[in-house]
Order: C-alpha cells, then sequence, then structure tokens
C-alpha cells in the first residue's frame, strides 16, 4: 500500500486554493484531526469523525450546510457541529477558522460544539410545549425522542417506559459486530447511566403500559400504578414472529429482539458446534455470519426460492448466498421447518437436520395491540401523518409501528429500519414540542455480511426493472430498482460516497 502524503497542520493553514467549493480536506490542529470543508464562500473547520461508529467524514459529501457521513448516512452541521440527523446522536467539533490572504488558517477550538443550535431552539420549544411527555418503548425511536426533546431545549418531565431489562441499545451489533464476538458488550448501550441523570429523563425497565386513555391523557403500567401525560410518543416497534410449530418454545429455540436474547444466543453459541437458522431474511443471514465467525456450522432454511429475492431482486440475492456459501453456510431453500425436537430440526421438504440450537428470524410484527385498545387508527400499524400524530391528539407514533405517508412514493410505508425510526423519533419530539417538521426522509439501511457491507436507499416493495453498474464478484456495483422511468431505491457494495449522492438525489424527488 503506497504511503499517505502527511496531513496538512492546520494551524499553519492551507491555501484556499486547494480546497475547491463542495470539497474537503483533513488536516490536524495538534494531536486532532480537523475536516477542512468548504460550502459556497465559506470554509468550515470540524471533528474529521462521524461520532456514530467513526466514520471519515472526508469521504462523504457537503449538502446545504452538511456534512453526511458516507458509512451509515449520519449529517452534521459545518456551522455548529450539530448532529442533525440519526445516525450519529453527539455533535462533532467545531474550531474557528480564519483568512489570512489567500490561506485558511484554523484557529483554537469553539467549547461546547453543538450547543449553539441548542440554544437558538430553546426559546421555540417554551413557547408550545406540553407539561410532560410519556414515550412507551426502549427503542431506536425512543431514544432519539427523549435526546431530541432535551437538545431542543425542552425542560419538562419525560420518562421512557420500556419493557426490556436494559436501556436502549445499538441494535443493529446485536446481529453483527457483537454477535460476531468484535463489539465489546460496554459498546451496545446507546446512552451510558449517565445521560439519563444529567438529562432527567425517568428510565423506567421491564415495565408494560397496559393502556392508555386519550381523553385523560394518563397511561396505565402492568404494575396497577398510572402517568398523566401532555404529549404522547407510542414507539413500541414490533414483535417476532413465533412459528406455529411443535418445539417452537424450546429452550435451545433462540429469537433475536433484545439484548438479553443477543446474550443468550452468545452464550448457547460458546461450545455448540451447529446452529440451524430459520428464515432468509436480513436478520437471519446477519446472524448466520456472526455465527461463522465464531466457528458454528450453519444451515439455512427458508422458503424463498433465493435468499432476500423480494427485497433486492435474485441477482443481489444469489450474490449473497453465493458469498455466505462460500464462508460454509449450507441453505435449504424452497422449504420450512415443520417441528423442533431436541436436536432434531425436520424440514417440509421430508428431510431433518442435526442442530445444538435454532435461531428464529421469520420476520416481525408491528406492536400494534396498544393502539388498537385506546381506538387509534390502525392499518398494518398505526395511522400517522406527515408530522407522525396518530388519530388522537397529543399523541404520536414513531419507528416500526408506525405507517406514514410517503411524499417520494406517494404510498402509506412501514418501514423496519434502524435509522428510520431513529429520525423519525427526532421528528416526533420536535412537533411534540410544536414545530410541525414533515418527516421526508428517504429511508436508508445497511447490512453486513462477513467483510461486505450493504447500503440501500429508497424503498421498492415491487419494481419493473433491476439496472446492475459494476460487478458483484469485485465487491463494486450498484443496483437500482426501477419502476418505469422512476428510480425507487438502490443498494451499493462499496459505493459509499454515490449512496449519498443517490439519497440527495431522491431527496428533492417526490411522486
Amino acid at each position: 500500500m503506497a504511503e499517505q502524503p502527511p496531513k496538512p497542520d492546520l494551524r499553519q493553514g492551507v491555501s484556499l486554493a486547494t480546497l475547491r467549493e463542495g470539497h474537503m480536506l483533513v488536516g490536524h490542529v495538534g494531536d486532532e484531526d480537523v475536516l477542512l470543508a468548504r460550502d459556497g464562500n465559506e470554509v468550515f473547520a470540524v471533528g474529521a469523525h462521524c461520532t456514530h461508529y467513526h466514520g471519515p467524514l472526508v469521504d462523504g459529501i457537503i449538502v446545504d450546510g452538511t456534512v453526511r457521513c458516507p458509512w451509515h448516512h449520519a449529517c452534521f452541521s459545518l456551522r455548529t457541529g450539530e448532529a442533525v440527523r440519526a445516525p450519529a446522536l453527539d455533535p462533532i467539533a467545531c474550531w474557528r477558522v480564519e483568512r489570512q490572504g489567500d490561506r485558511i488558517v484554523v484557529g483554537e477550538k469553539i467549547p461546547e460544539a453543538g450547543l449553539t443550535a441548542r440554544a437558538y431552539t430553546a426559546e421555540g420549544a417554551r413557547k408550545a410545549r406540553p407539561d410532560s411527555v410519556v414515550i412507551v418503548g426502549g427503542g431506536a425511536a425512543g431514544l432519539a425522542a427523549a435526546d431530541m426533546l432535551r437538545r431542543q431545549g425542552y425542560d419538562g418531565a419525560v420518562t421512557m417506559i420500556s419493557a426490556d431489562d436494559s436501556p436502549p441499545v445499538d441494535r443493529p451489533n446485536l446481529s453483527k459486530d457483537y454477535l460476531a464476538g468484535s463489539a465489546q458488550e460496554d459498546w451496545i448501550p446507546l446512552r451510558g447511566p449517565e445521560f439519563y441523570a444529567d438529562n432527567r429523563i425517568e428510565l423506567l425497565l421491564k415495565s408494560r403500559v397496559t393502556s392508555f386513555d386519550a381523553a385523560r391523557r394518563a397511561v396505565r403500567l402492568d404494575d396497577g400504578s398510572s402517568r398523566s401525560y401532555g404529549a404522547l410518543l407510542i414507539a413500541t416497534g414490533a414483535d417476532p414472529v413465533r412459528l406455529p410449530i411443535p418445539g417452537a418454545g424450546a429452550p435451545h429455540v433462540h429469537y433475536l429482539r433484545s439484548f438479553s436474547d443477543s446474550k443468550a444466543i452468545v452464550q448457547k453459541a460458546t461450545g455448540s458446534k451447529r446452529a440451524v437458522v430459520v428464515g432468509g431474511s436480513f436478520i437471519g443471514l446477519e446472524v448466520a455470519a456472526s455465527l461463522r465467525q465464531r466457528d458454528v456450522a450453519v444451515e439455512v432454511v427458508a422458503p424463498e426460492r433465493v435468499p432476500l429475492e423480494r427485497v433486492m431482486g435474485p441477482e443481489l440475492g444469489r450474490f449473497i448466498q453465493t458469498l455466505h456459501e462460500s464462508h460454509g453456510v449450507i441453505f435449504h431453500l424452497g422449504q420450512t421447518v415443520t417441528s423442533v425436537d431436541g436436536p432434531r430440526v425436520s424440514l417440509s421438504g421430508g428431510s431433518t437436520l442435526d442442530a445444538d440450537f435454532v435461531v428464529m428470524g421469520v420476520g416481525v410484527r408491528p406492536a400494534v395491540a396498544l393502539a388498537e385498545q385506546a381506538g387509534l387508527a390502525v392499518d398494518r400499524g398505526i395511522l400517522v401523518n406527515e408530522y407522525l400524530e396518530t388519530s388522537a391528539a397529543g399523541v404520536f407514533a414513531a419507528g416500526d409501528v408506525a405507517r406514514w405517508p410517503d411524499p417520494h412514493t406517494g404510498e402509506r410505508l412501514r418501514i423496519e429500519h434502524w435509522v428510520v425510526a431513529e429520525r423519525q423519533g427526532q421528528v416526533a419530539a420536535k412537533n411534540i414540542l410544536g414545530r410541525r417538521e414533515v418527516f421526508d426522509a428517504v429511508p436508508f439501511f445497511w447490512s453486513q455480511h462477513y467483510d461486505i457491507s450493504i447500503n440501500y436507499v429508497g424503498h421498492a416493495e415491487a419494481w419493473d426493472e433491476v439496472r446492475i453498474d459494476g460487478n458483484f464478484e469485485a465487491h463494486d456495483c450498484t443496483v437500482t430498482y426501477l419502476r418505469g422511468s422512476r428510480r425507487l431505491a438502490a443498494a451499493t457494495i462499496f459505493r459509499d460516497r454515490e449512496s449519498l449522492q443517490i439519497e440527495h438525489e431522491m431527496e428533492s424527488a417526490r411522486a
């Protein structure tokens, strides 16, 4: 590998001519990497790495005064450092910039980056705030909403009620790096205990809301207590589908939704030799890849002819299947599991497999029971308007449970994507405070299989044409899904900047 040129010392400055409009470069100020970015006639100096997974922002793009991370599409304000769109929640640092003739010189670091934006919005938050906010759910949407309420200057009571036994976690990691053994346990919580204390967020774990009264604005918990609210956010997510087959409830049959679920699979994988994964979903295949990295033999049972064919088409599906097979995974496609009897897993085709444990990944269903009991409008999810408001005043919904009007497709969508859930939680929080911000983000997710990461923007349930640019085997391609001449979605492999550019183009395209 060629030796990289030394990073310029930005305290000594660089020529403005080296930084064309819309371009970025990385230098250093002391021991810190600093990104220099030019947006129009302005030059900004900010932290060089995304605060989500430390992605290199210099490989991203500049859009309307922000820089977007190439890895998972987090977005930061160049002016304030604020993390304006998930998955990043923490700001990046900012430095003062001066022009000295034709040179750009970076000065001292600006203390407490991100707080400028928070102070600016605090007055607006005070004008139309509810006296308290209750968030039902301890996942991505709920945590992002609680975080955004405080970032917007809201100082009323905030309560999160979660049925989980652990605080909100980085759920994508549960089937990826943590399950594979390459991420430490203390990396998984989205926020440490001090966050909830410092921000006066009451977090009730192992607690369920059994009902709520929209007229009285009160929720009832499973311990018999009740809480009043000024605004309510339902972020109950989705529950795993449990197959109605003999043996599905056996102790060695696992589902993956919570941190406890992932830890239980890790414990079972330690010392086990064989596993059967039921379902060829993204979660199922990510589990398969993670278990192979723990040297567990894996067989996947799925009803499709090609894994992920319905979501990504046969071409990309076959590539992912071949990738897994090259790592030793055995597929049993076009079949289902009919029973689990101890170590024996019976298939619809008549054969049996041996397994020390089984992981079920056959899909999820939105957790709408609470909304249905309260009389909210429900249709394959909780129906919300463009502001994520439900049919009841003061009640919002976000995340896997919400079905919203998407301006890009002209359809109502309910999508089980981590980043979508976080971004909806952020928008719902702003609208709880009276901002009236339309949720119009283009859906995005990423999936990891061994050393291959796939980024996907947009949403395509059905398409007329699939265009492939590049080469799967070279791990360098873009797959575009079209209906007529309209691009619905695109999946990319190691074309991170192109994925960002497609997302930006789709943002400006409306149905």
